[in-house]
């Protein structure tokens, strides 16, 4: 499918359902100048197109037992495409991971990582990621606060 272009209309739909997903067409459409139908046909062209992946809750990190976010900078042996493959494959499968950035200069991968204390953290480090073929080295930095967050793209 090519590539759909967004014009202004777009970024308002998109700016408006990051502020609120479940708005309702009537609202949305009156925010960005248009009727009910045309709206809802520029939302389904923006789904169709892959713009808008898809529509999710905000959950509180804190308010559901997973106070602690670790930023783990994991550099591997070797950076061939079968190790870089391996390790993608499996941080999709662990539920702590909520983030993962392959990454230039000296580390391979930056991975996010929530759990609920310090022990949870070192089962994971034990459990799963220390026991990846290819890594080889991991360095863990934890975060003291939040100072910005955000899923909102500045379209």
């Amino acid at each position: 499918m090519p590539e759909r272009r967004i014009d202004a209309i777009d970024r308002k739909i998109l700016a408006e359902l990051q502020r609120d997903g479940r708005i309702t067409i009537q609202d949305l459409a009156g925010r960005v100048g248009l009727s009910s139908s045309p709206a809802l046909r520029r939302i389904r062209m923006l789904e169709e197109a892959g713009i808008l992946r898809g529509y999710v809750a905000l959950v509180d990190q804190a308010k559901v037992g997973l106070p602690i976010s670790v930023f783990a900078s994991v550099k591997l042996e070797r950076q061939r495409e079968e190790e870089l493959d391996r390790f993608a494959e499996a941080v999709a499968r662990w539920p702590e991971v909520v983030e993962c950035y392959l990454m230039t200069g000296r580390h391979d991968y930056l991975v996010r990582v929530v759990v609920p204390d310090l022990a949870a953290y070192e089962r994971f480090l034990k459990d799963k990621l220390t026991r990846l073929d290819g890594v080889g080295s991991i360095e863990s930095s934890f975060a003291l606060g939040q100072v910005k967050y955000t899923n909102a793209l500045p379209v």
